[in-house]
């Protein structure tokens, strides 16, 4: 008989001002000693300030770390600091929260995620993007023990970062879908009550798509929980297919061609639109509630020169071969790319 282990936070903690409580959230979760800090140059004066000091307040030794690039030497060095500690929190954007949730991971030592932006689903997620040489991979992860997202700060970052979050869980539609083909062509795995609960979570949140506002606090409470609920869905698969199909892969593709690629989410937005028109979806309906939350629609709202999208859209189908899409084995000719993208607007 098959076993299988699904991991969730044990808590979840949002609102304005939790940060503050940080100290004592550890202490209720039992933990006690050393603790390490992970966070940015940035995310260190926005938010780290608050959590070394209410960690200091409840009894906690801490130490932390500023960290510039989540790559696999920067995860191997936090890993090193880990051998006394109890429990280590990332402090951050989705770098800081990768590099700790890896280093954690393969230390033995529970995470904490105190994300700073909305900006994709690596809160939850048990999955780390770490850079190794030139591109970067998905890598196998622990989920968080607990969560602590502050409202008040997440509506303070750029509001970019959550339109790409926004954006994240829109690409949700294009990836239950993908995986829905890969198990009815080639029998994989797949999980009904994940698969819900990754849909159901992007048609809340597009509905919602109008109050999504630069400023409101709402705003981030929406976006972080369904971006929570999101990263539960990949746990309860025991797999990122919930979250993650041909619009993330012509995402990677694009941080591969592209010489300056814009943020994740809002190239898997991007990329959801196209995709969806593959399936033979409501293209249009996705175009529509990206464009009222304000996030990129177009090559040129990325910043991106056509003809990188058009490359990247023939060779989305090389980027993790193993996962089966709507792009087949042989993927796109340039002309059908071409077409698709000229067709959904994109270029």
């Amino acid at each position: 008989m098959e076993f299988r282990k699904i991991q969730l936070p044990r808590e979840i903690h949002t609102g304005p001002g939790i940060i503050e409580e940080t100290g004592a959230i550890c202490r209720d979760l039992r933990f006690k000693g050393k603790v390490l800090v992970v966070t940015g140059s940035n995310t260190y004066k926005i938010a780290g300030e608050y959590v070394i000091e209410s960690l200091e307040d409840h009894g906690f030794e801490v130490e932390h770390i500023v960290i510039e690039k989540a790559n696999v030497d920067t995860v191997t060095s936090i890993q090193e600091l880990l051998t006394d500690k109890s429990l280590i929190l990332g402090v951050g954007g989705g770098k800081v929260i990768d590099v700790a949730k890896l280093a954690g991971t393969r230390a033995g030592v529970n995470f904490i995620s105190v994300p700073t932006a909305a900006s994709h689903d690596g809160i939850t997620s048990p999955r780390a993007s770490i850079k190794n040489k030139d591109s970067s991979v998905s890598l196998p992860a622990e989920s968080p023990i607990g969560v602590i997202a502050d409202t008040e700060i997440i509506i303070k970052a750029p509001f970019r970062l959550l339109a790409a979050g926004f954006a994240d869980i829109v690409s949700n539609h294009t990836a239950v879908l993908d995986w829905k083909l890969a198990h009815r062509l080639l029998n994989e795995d797949y999980s009904d009550s994940a698969a819900a609960l990754s849909l159901m979570t992007s048609k809340m949140t597009m509905k919602s798509a109008n109050a999504v506002k630069e400023g409101l606090i709402e705003s981030a409470e929406m976006v972080v929980k369904a971006l929570i609920s999101s990263g539960m869905a990949i746990s309860i698969a025991g797999t990122s297919r919930p979250a993650s199909g041909s619009e993330h892969k012509f995402s990677h593709a694009l941080d591969m061609v592209a010489p300056k690629p814009a943020l994740h989410g809002e190239q898997c937005g991007v990329g959801t639109i196209m995709m969806m028109y593959l399936h033979g979806g409501d293209w249009k309906y996705i175009r529509e509630k990206l464009k009222i939350a304000k996030a990129p629609t177009t090559a040129e709202e990325l910043n991106i020169h056509e003809e990188y999208i058009i490359k990247a859209l023939t060779m989305s189908h090389t980027i993790r071969k193993e996962r089966y899409t709507i792009l087949g084995d042989r993927g796109l000719t340039r002309e059908s790319a071409r077409k698709l993208a000229i067709n959904t607007g994109v270029i």
